[in-house]
């Protein structure tokens, strides 16, 4: 088989495309894919400034959403923009995400890596699924991370880490929760509509992802990061491939083929025994609705 690209990604006509922190990194790269085949693109970000200057780059169809993932009053704020001004979704790509922060809440007092990258996301795919759901071929693709292995473990003891803090495990938690919420979101919608859920994630790509890293980290990360990892562009790949190709089911997760899944082409790859935790997923599920106040339409 032949190495998947961008150039196998199909016609984008007619399609509309929701893509958080869309601006940098991954997010812009398979925007710029997206739009380049025809879709309307809007980019979910929490500067608007650096959305419009993102937009002008892209080129094409491409509108700008004020969406900050930390503020479930923001979350609600876009996802009713959102509805106004379209009939429907054909993709949600959860993309945006913080890595390795010092310990910090958002708005509404969560840890800030969970609460961004799951629960942020788990509530705007909850307001805006049912805009999905009648649309033929509609995906909810969410970002994880080769981190979901690492020191993860969804902590039901402790969530916000206010027991005590690390910024490895945090991260991992929230990674590990993006598998779990994707997996379970698949269960809930087999046979209940045309819309699957599918996970990937993007080996180590040249992003600004690493900003908040601990020194050390940032230091290897400079040394050696050329070695490990690969252009956003081709970090964007597994994205991509999970959005369009015609031939991905639900529940699947993509991944860069090459070793250690850091760098290389985009096939379906392995997550950890652990996220396939049905329990856990469910036990999540549950958690995550009272948390954000956010119940599904599945």
């Amino acid at each position: 088989m032949t190495k998947w690209t961008a150039a196998d990604v199909p016609s984008q006509e007619g399609r509309t495309a929701v893509i958080t922190g869309a601006n940098t990194g991954i997010g812009f790269e398979a925007a710029k894919v997206l739009a380049a085949r025809g879709a309307t693109v809007i980019l979910g970000v929490r500067d608007v400034a650096k959305g419009a200057a993102a937009a002008a780059q892209i080129g094409g169809n491409v509108r700008v959403q004020r969406l900050d993932l930390t503020s479930l009053d923001s979350i609600r704020a876009a996802a009713d923009a959102i509805r106004a001004d379209f009939p429907g979704i054909d993709l949600l790509i959860n993309n945006a995400g913080v890595m390795y922060t010092p310990k910090q809440t958002t708005a509404d007092g969560f840890e800030l890596q969970f609460g961004t990258n799951h629960l942020g996301h788990f509530a705007l795919t909850g307001l805006l699924l049912d805009m999905l759901l009648p649309v033929p071929d509609s995906r909810v693709v969410t970002i994880s991370s080769v981190g979901h292995r690492m020191q993860a473990a969804i902590h039901f003891d402790d969530l916000n880490w206010e027991k005590s803090y690390s910024r490895i495990g945090a991260y991992g938690q929230s990674k590990l929760a993006n598998l779990m919420f994707t997996y379970e979101l698949q269960r809930r919608l087999s046979g209940k509509g045309k819309t699957i859920a599918v996970a990937a994630h993007p080996g180590g790509s040249r992003t600004d992802l690493v900003r908040n890293s601990p020194l050390a980290i940032r230091l290897a990360y400079k040394a050696i990061g050329r070695l490990i990892t690969q252009a956003s562009s081709e970090g964007a790949l597994p994205t991509l491939r999970a959005a369009t190709d015609p031939n991905v089911l639900g529940g699947q997760y993509y991944g860069p083929s090459g070793l250690g899944e850091t760098r290389g082409a985009p096939v379906l790859v392995k997550s950890s025994a652990q996220s396939h935790d049905v329990e856990i997923q469910r036990r999540l599920w549950t958690v995550s609705e009272e948390l954000t106040g956010v119940k599904f339409p599945v």
